[in-house]
């Protein structure tokens, strides 16, 4: 049973977490100060940090839901579509983590620029991609174990990539798809390239 105490210091953690967040995306990552965070939430610097360590550990709390979201909901949902075999259910997952880039639009700048502007940032980002993998297992056993550094490598590509085409795409509209849909074009690309190579023409074609 929590006490009294407990129960306060959980609540000004969330205020926190929550003050932080917003200002990051109003402001950008680099224009927020620990000062900004504590006024916000009407509390000292020392409070602040009883609970974290800097600006990079509370973006990488805000962002830890996030990722854990990711690597459960999306990847672990792409092994179970890889296994299926099918191309147009891939290109549905392709709709799903699209729609997973919409809905946290918001947070996704802070991160990137905390990754370029804070060198102790970027092991946290690299470790989120690299945890994505550990999500899809019969993906990784169909690889086998002496191609799994190049199995991990196409999810971070594929990662990537996407994270790319959105930024383009519905951030900054710098991408015109016209009356194309990107989810076909981009499992043109990318189902084949996540399937062993033994695999590549015996797999259903839908």
């Amino acid at each position: 049973m929590t006490t009294l105490r407990q129960q306060q210091k959980q609540r000004t953690r969330g205020a926190l977490l929550t003050a932080a967040r917003r200002l990051f995306v109003e402001r950008g990552y680099a224009a927020v100060t620990v000062d900004d965070i504590t006024t916000e939430v009407g509390c000292s610097r020392a409070t602040f940090y009883l609970h974290f360590s800097g600006k990079p550990d509370v973006l990488r709390r805000i962002g830890a839901e996030t990722v854990q979201q990711r690597a459960v909901s999306v990847y672990a949902d792409l092994d179970e579509v890889l296994a299926s075999g099918s191309r147009a259910e891939f290109a549905e997952w392709l709709r799903r983590a699209v729609d997973w880039f919409e809905r946290n639009r918001d947070i996704l700048p802070v991160w990137d620029e905390a990754v370029a502007l804070e060198p102790s940032f970027r092991p946290i980002a690299t470790e989120a991609v690299a945890e994505l993998p550990a999500a899809m297992p019969r993906y990784l056993e169909r690889w086998g174990q002496d191609r799994d550094d190049e199995a991990r490598l196409r999810v971070g590509l594929l990662v990537t990539q996407l994270e790319r085409f959105f930024t383009r795409w519905a951030v900054q509209g710098t991408l015109d798809t016209g009356e194309t849909d990107p989810a076909v074009t981009l499992t043109d690309i990318w189902y084949p390239a996540l399937l062993p190579p033994e695999q590549r023409h015996s797999t259903e074609s839908d």
